[in-house]
């Protein structure tokens, strides 16, 4: 089971964790929200928790909780720019519909 980065992903993790100043990482994780049932969750993590996965890759550690990882295992995070919006895009090969918005998605 595992969680990638794609290049532009990592470059723009590594950015927000040099200007933050600290962090041991990001987590990915679920949310229960929204009209599909679960959301997209992307934060930096200061402490591990026991029961966290721990994906390193190029030095960047992707963190995620036992929960998400069954939604998520397979999943790579891009980080993405179309015009004057940018942000992190999920693809996400169990991922079986989504809602109008795209603000939640259902596997």
């Amino acid at each position: 089971m595992a969680i990638t980065l794609s290049k532009p992903a990592l470059e723009r993790v590594r950015h927000f964790l040099a200007n933050r100043g600290s962090g041991v990482g990001v987590r990915v994780g679920v949310t229960t929200t929204g009209c599909s049932g679960l959301a997209y969750l992307i934060e930096f993590v200061d402490q591990v928790n026991s029961d966290d996965k721990v994906f390193d890759q190029d030095g960047v550690s992707v963190i995620i909780d036992q929960k998400s990882l069954v939604y998520l295992d397979g999943t790579e995070v891009d980080f993405v720019r179309e015009g004057v919006n940018e942000g992190f895009q999920f693809n996400n090969p169990n991922q079986k519909g989504a809602c109008g918005c795209g603000e939640s998605f259902t596997v």
